[in-house]
């Protein structure tokens, strides 16, 4: 009884601690999802503690922990139905979970090499799984364009990322088309406007072997001239 009373105790003091010294941000990484976490008092760049991201204010989308700014131990990340799409072990830097990859019209996968029936292939791999891992190379692109000025419903967007042998982003480019305005342009975007962490993927394979792959992402426009995912 002694024993439960002082680890009871402890874990007050602990949370007690860990109000004090920190103190709770919220920020919008998009339209739909938004950010939860904690910054040190005395260093508000520094992060400490649970870091949780929600789609919509309902559904969440990441679990993860920050040590002094660093992200650390195990992070879950979630589908938009809120199911466990995959685990990262930030301390190991190795992926512990992926689930299974499901049919998608607005995500899809080309090899820059050919494979027959029988060879073993894998997809490059985001940290983050494939909403939340991707959210910043939506979040990059803006139209040239005033949308107040045009029906950006009528316009459609697909991201290709460009992933090297290396699990290096060597290549982001938008389309942007509309029939109705008989627009169709390609932007090439500088890659080295993303964060280290955000070049950064597990490569694809063909039989053991990394190749060069590339991840096609299909978005809606939205009434802000941002690009979003369906």
């Amino acid at each position: 009884m002694r024993s439960c009373l002082f680890i009871i105790f402890f874990s007050f003091l602990t949370i007690c601690c860990f109000a004090q010294d920190t103190v709770s941000h919220r920020n919008r990484l998009s339209d739909s999802v938004t950010e939860h976490y904690y910054v040190l008092k005395s260093n508000r760049e520094i992060k400490q503690g649970p870091y949780l991201v929600w789609l919509k204010h309902k559904v969440l989308l990441v679990r993860g922990h920050y040590e002094n700014g660093q992200k650390n131990g195990v992070w879950q990340f979630f589908d938009t139905e809120g199911k466990l799409a995959e685990k990262y072990d930030y301390d190991k830097k190795a992926f512990t979970y992926e689930a299974p990859l499901y049919a998608s019209a607005d995500f899809s996968y080309l090899f820059d090499v050919p494979f027959k029936i029988g060879d073993r292939v894998t997809r490059p791999l985001k940290v983050g799984g494939i909403y939340f891992g991707f959210i910043p190379y939506l979040n990059l692109f803006q139209c040239p364009f005033d949308p107040e000025e045009v029906n950006t419903d009528t316009f459609e967007a697909n991201i290709e990322l460009l992933i090297s042998p290396l699990g290096r982003l060597a290549d982001y480019r938008v389309r942007l088309t509309s029939a109705i305005y008989e627009y169709d342009h390609i932007f090439h975007m500088d890659i080295n406007l993303f964060s280290l962490e955000d070049r950064i993927f597990r490569p694809a394979t063909l039989n053991g072997e990394p190749v060069m792959s590339r991840i096609i992402i299909k978005c809606y426009v939205s009434p802000f001239g941002k690009l979003d995912f369906y």
